[in-house]
Order: structure tokens, then C-alpha cells, then sequence
């Protein structure tokens, strides 16, 4: 993680969110990182340690419309997207939107529900709208997804698509709480919900700027360079069937560019390609089934890369 001073405006938020979640400071910086970025996140963990209550800290953050789409095994596409319902007083079919017509969405457990189902938010997520019955219908503006999932070994999973995984900016997971925490958690549960009382530190106008600000942070050559050369390497990589996509190049790019810009600078380090490099091509490779038999995982595998891809040393301020 930078040492360099933390963006006032970016501070408010995470502090805001931290009366909600305890101890987990990075999962908050990720999860600004991708809505930053126009991104969306894939959060992977067992249940009950916090996953949807970030989402809601966040969505209050900001003052964001906030959706909750439950998915399970009978979850159809329109019922994420909506339908269009005949209306025999207006003799016309009007459309009925579905949870996807908000600013942040909360895709629960996502990997509980048919593959059909998980396709219905692949439009969404790549073009910020949808089509019914041939209509295209805008969603608003900002969107994020932040979509959560049980690990795939647990009964009833339906693992993601390679095309739906490679449309989340990043993947992450939050973990159990250490003992102290824990005990925190305990006492504000005595209490009013913490969630409950949350209140905005910014409004939705405001973070269109700072989304459009974050595109102006500089990337030089030669970290683009580097970027490209660490994705490259991952489909070279012996335990690799499929390496990163040029949309994980993307992806790397925007998201340094939003970390540079949390944490007050206008230009790109290596430093931050390198810390967001796992949670932004891990989950864009797939391996061997050799190399899963013998423990290696994707992060293993990105880890691997960064410390072998020489580093740029050329001055990198405008």
C-alpha cells in the first residue's frame, strides 16, 4: 500500500465506512478503486463476514440508489432486468424495471444462480444498459456492481463464466475478523445497527467528478509498457491454459489510475501496478489442471510475474 497522504475527499468516504466495518481498510480502498474506475468487484468469501454490509456502507457513502438482487437456482433473467407488461387500458407494453436500474447493485451470492441468469447482467456490466424485446433501455449513471459469491467448493455454486469473470475489475475476498474485531463487532450489535445511522459525506455529482478527475491521472510509456509486459507474461506462464485479456491491461491501467489518484498524486508508480496486479488479472486466468492438482493458484501465478518483470526506473512525473 502508498504512504503518500490519502485524498480528503477519498478519506471522508473510507472513514465513513469504517463506522460500519471494522478492520477492513483495504477491501473499503479496492471497493473505491473499481466505482472510481466504472469498474464493478467480485467479492468471494464464506458467509457472514460482511460482504453485503460493505456494499450498503458504501452505497450510503456516496448517496447512491442501492439495489439487492438475491440470486437463487429459480432467479430468471427478467427478473433482473425487467420485462415489458402489456397495459390493456394504454393498449401498449410498458416496460417494469427490474433491480438492475440502480446506481450500486448488490448481486448476493451470485454463483447460486443458473449461468442464463448470470448472463443477464454481462450487458449491464460492458455497456451500462440492457436490452428487452429489443429495446435498449440506459442505466444510471454512476453503475456498480458489486457482486458476492460462496467459494465454489460449497453445495449449490454454479462456478462464474470466464467472459462474466473477466468483466469485474477486481476480485478480492475479506476474511474473518481477528479476536478483537470480532469483540467489536459484538458491541455494536448491542446498539443500533451502525448501518442504520450512516449518512452521505458525498453526493452522486461529486463522484462523477472525481470519476472524470481520475481520467487525467498521467500514465507514462513505460509503465503502460510494464502493464502490457506483466499481462503478456501471465499467458507465457507453463501452469497457464488461458492468460490475461487485453481487457485485464485495461482494467490495470484504470485501476493504478484511481489508486495514484486516492492517494493524492496525478501520475502512475510501478509500485501501484504491482500491489493491484493479483486482484486485477487474478481472476482472469485460468490453469492447468495439472497445476491446480498440485496447490497453484492464479494469484501464485500473478505474484510469480511481478517479481520476475523488470521494473521502470525512468522518471515518471509530467
Amino acid at each position: 500500500m502508498s504512504n503518500d497522504q490519502m485524498n480528503p475527499t477519498i478519506e471522508k468516504i473510507l472513514l465513513n465506512i469504517e463506522k460500519v466495518m471494522i478492520g477492513k481498510r483495504n477491501v473499503a480502498e479496492l471497493s473505491l478503486v473499481a466505482l472510481l474506475s466504472n469498474g464493478h468487484v467480485l467479492l468471494e468469501d464464506v458467509p457472514g463476514v460482511g460482504k453485503t454490509m460493505m456494499v450498503r456502507a458504501l452505497a450510503k457513502s456516496v448517496n447512491a440508489s442501492f439495489r439487492r438482487i438475491q440470486f437463487t437456482p429459480d432467479l430468471l433473467p427478467s427478473d433482473v432486468t425487467g420485462v415489458s407488461i402489456y397495459n390493456p387500458k394504454e393498449m401498449e407494453f410498458q416496460f417494469r424495471p427490474g433491480p438492475l436500474m440502480g446506481n450500486i447493485i448488490l448481486a448476493d451470492e451470485i454463483n447460486r444462480t443458473s449461468p442464463k441468469t448470470q448472463s443477464a447482467l454481462l450487458e449491464g456490466m460492458e455497456e451500462a444498459s440492457v436490452t428487452i424485446d429489443g429495446v435498449t433501455h440506459q442505466l444510471q449513471k454512476p453503475f456498480f456492481i458489486m457482486a458476492t459469491q460462496n467459494p465454489i467448493e460449497y453445495e449449490g455454486t454454479y462456478p462464474l463464466p470466464e467472459a462474466q469473470l473477466d468483466r469485474f475489475l477486481l476480485k478480492m475476498t475479506m476474511g474473518y475478523p481477528d479476536m478483537n474485531e470480532e469483540i467489536e463487532v459484538l458491541n455494536r450489535a448491542q446498539k443500533v445497527p451502525p448501518i442504520e445511522e450512516l449518512q452521505p459525506v458525498i453526493d452522486l455529482e461529486e463522484l462523477r467528478i472525481l470519476q472524470r478527475e481520475i481520467k487525467e491521472v498521467f500514465v507514462d510509456d513505460t509503465i503502460k509498457h510494464y502493464i502490457v509486459d506483466l499481462v503478456h507474461r501471465t499467458r507465457g506462464h507453463g501452469n497457464v491454459y488461458l492468460g490475461a485479456s487485453p481487457r485485464g491491461s485495461i482494467s490495470l491501467m484504470k485501476a493504478a489510475q484511481s489508486y495514484a489518484y486516492m492517494y493524492g498524486r496525478d501520475f502512475v508508480l510501478p509500485d501501484d501496478i504491482q500491489y493491484l496486479a493479483p486482484f486485477v488479472l487474478a481472476h482472469r486466468i485460468i490453469l492447468k489442471s495439472e497445476a491446480k492438482f498440485e496447490g497453484i493458484s492464479a494469484e501464485d501465478v500473478v505474484k510469480w510475474v511481478v517479481a520476475r518483470v523488470p521494473v521502470p526506473i525512468q522518471r515518471l512525473v509530467k
